[in-house]
């Protein structure tokens, strides 16, 4: 039995060799990220932004790939399948990781032991934006053209369950005003039919509203943010227009497979926390509208993205979408 035991423990240390060894020399080939969404959003934005990053870094080639569909399932049930070595990461958001467990009736992963949290990236607070034809200036008026017009008003989404479909449900439930959801495949169709004047709003990544903000083609009316964002300093939060509890910005974070190995995990996490350090990056994160975040370590992650969970998923429920996909 000692000899067992013995073969057993050298057995343990010889893994525990070849994993830090592997891990020292990670990346040895190229890393592909996926982004799990149609090319153009931000999900895209994040993931070639890390990927040219990280390849200045690590001096290796990193790729990226767009899987789009059902709210990031397509995209993270594929990364759930590859291998988990640390060759194949994924740009997850809320939704992923947190919204999609309350959502779906029959979630095809578990965001808990599937996906490995690597590093909190940035949040991203949502702006509620009108066609700018439109004689809609404020929140109250919202309400009274949704309460004058045969059906209430649409509002637009990148698909079911999105932060940008929550926003509106709960929009819809504080007015008490008949509000119906026209959800599309990713938040580009959705945004150019609220500037085509098919429908009349839409919330929106502020980075993906902004042009067109200021191009004159949409009109903000408030944020999904309780506090006021650099690049959009006189839109106030919905929360200030007597939307009271009105709090659902997004966030997004790299992730990996389940049972990648913790020192891959650590590695990457450290070059991205050195990242967010850096204040080019971050001044191009707020330019965009977003709100750089101070990522914990990935274990404390796993802490954060269970708290979220919680948060969303009384948030899906309030507005009365739980199970609905």
């Amino acid at each position: 039995m000692g000899r067992v035991r013995w073969a057993v423990l050298m057995a343990s240390i010889a893994a525990m060799a070849a994993t830090g060894a592997q891990a020292e020399d990670y990346p040895s080939r190229t890393v592909t990220i996926v982004a799990p969404a149609a090319p153009g959003g931000l999900y895209s934005l994040f993931a070639r932004d890390i990927a040219t990053r990280l390849e200045q870094r690590l001096k290796r080639t990193f790729v990226v790939e767009n899987r789009p569909g059902a709210s990031s399932v397509v995209g993270a049930v594929s990364l759930i399948r590859s291998n988990p070595d640390g060759y194949t990461l994924m740009v997850a958001t809320s939704s992923t990781m947190a919204t999609n467990v309350t959502l779906f009736k029959h979630l095809p992963y578990d965001p808990v032991v599937d996906l490995t949290p690597v590093a909190l990236l940035a949040y991203a607070p949502e702006v509620l934006v009108v066609n700018a034809a439109l004689p809609l200036h404020s929140v109250a008026d919202i309400a009274a053209l949704a309460r004058s017009s045969p059906g209430g008003l649409a509002f637009g989404s990148a698909g079911p369950g999105t932060s940008q479909h929550l926003g509106g449900e709960i929009l819809k439930t504080a007015l008490g005003v008949e509000l119906t959801h026209v959800p599309y495949k990713g938040m580009q169709p959705a945004i150019s039919d609220v500037v085509g004047g098919h429908i009349p709003m839409t919330f929106s990544p502020i980075a993906v509203a902004l042009p067109l903000i200021e191009a004159g083609k949409l009109r903000p009316i408030g944020l999904s943010m309780a506090e006021r964002v650099v690049a959009l300093p006189d839109v106030p939060p919905l929360a200030e227009l007597g939307i009271k509890g009105f709090e659902t910005p997004s966030w997004f974070m790299l992730v990996a497979p389940g049972r990648t190995p913790p020192e891959i995990v650590a590695k990457l996490s450290g070059e991205l926390r050195a990242l967010a350090d850096d204040p080019e990056a971050r001044a191009a994160l707020v330019r965009l509208g977003l709100v750089p975040a101070a990522s914990p370590p990935p274990e404390e992650l796993k802490g954060f993205v269970a708290g979220e969970i919680v948060r969303w998923g009384e948030l899906v429920r309030r507005a009365g979408l739980a199970g609905s996909e």
